[in-house]
């Protein structure tokens, strides 16, 4: 794979819309990140061959829908406009953008495709090979990492939708806390109130595969700065007081396996 041309397709893709939007901009370097990320998680997967490269252009093409998407809603909020997932998919393979940043073989395309159309999926389904399994597992954990880091760059108010005074009032809904407890990612329909949408960030936590993306994860800190959030409720502050005393523990086993 031509590392130079990816970049450079992606770059004069990006170049269409509007690079000064913080939306737009914010969704370039975070590809760049996952790209990044992918590969290195790739490094340690020793179980089956894993083609670092072919992992690395996952991470460069995973979002290619979140710039049209931003261009027609104006939202990253695929509930309030579209599955950025599966326009990327219809932009990539269907529209033929795919042809602009390589000549993949078929397998090679496979891969690409259910690791891109599946990277934002509350689960990824169920039967498929080791190999797919595998591929889509490394951007999902890339991907997961490197939204701890969006969410404490970026303002929250900016992600949410929501102004500080909404946010800092907000209290964590049962459900909500109910996923943390069952050590699980929550889903979007759970999320009731602007703070449930912080703690299903941090919840992420809990589907990450590989132990070195737990170890990455808790390195970064920004999972950390998420729970230190200062809310303006008490009921909330405690919760996340809860939150920093049990998440890392919850990990414990996986998180020791990548320190070793």
């Amino acid at each position: 794979m031509n590392r130079t041309r990816i970049k450079q397709t992606f770059a004069d893709y990006t170049n269409k819309y509007n690079a000064s939007d913080l939306k737009i901009r914010l969704k370039i370097d975070h590809t760049y990140r996952v790209a990044a990320l992918a590969e290195r998680i790739a490094r340690t997967v020793t179980d089956i061959p894993i083609d670092r490269d072919l992992a690395w252009t996952m991470g460069m093409l995973h979002d290619i829908g979140r710039f049209e998407q931003v261009k027609r809603y104006g939202t990253f909020v695929d509930g309030e406009s579209i599955d950025h997932a599966e326009l990327g998919i219809t932009i990539l393979f269907e529209e033929g953008l795919l042809t602009q940043f390589g000549d993949f073989t078929p397998e090679e395309q496979e891969l690409l495709k259910v690791s891109i159309e599946n990277h934002n999926k509350y689960r990824i389904p169920e039967g498929m090979s080791a190999e797919k399994t595998a591929y889509c597992n490394i951007l999902r954990d890339a991907d997961k990492i490197d939204i701890f880091r969006v969410n404490c760059d970026t303002p929250l108010e900016d992600i949410y939708n929501v102004s500080t005074a909404e946010l800092k009032q907000a209290a964590v809904s049962d459900s909500v806390k109910k996923c943390f407890m069952e050590k699980h990612t929550v889903l979007r329909s759970l999320k009731h109130t602007p703070v449930d949408n912080l703690v299903g960030h941090v919840c992420l936590v809990f589907e990450l595969v590989y132990p070195i993306s737990i170890q990455i994860a808790k390195e970064q800190g920004y999972v950390d700065k998420l729970m230190r959030f200062a809310s303006d409720n008490p009921d909330t502050n405690a919760w996340l007081s809860h939150m920093r005393k049990h998440l890392w523990s919850s990990c414990g086993c996986r998180l020791l396996r990548a320190i070793k």
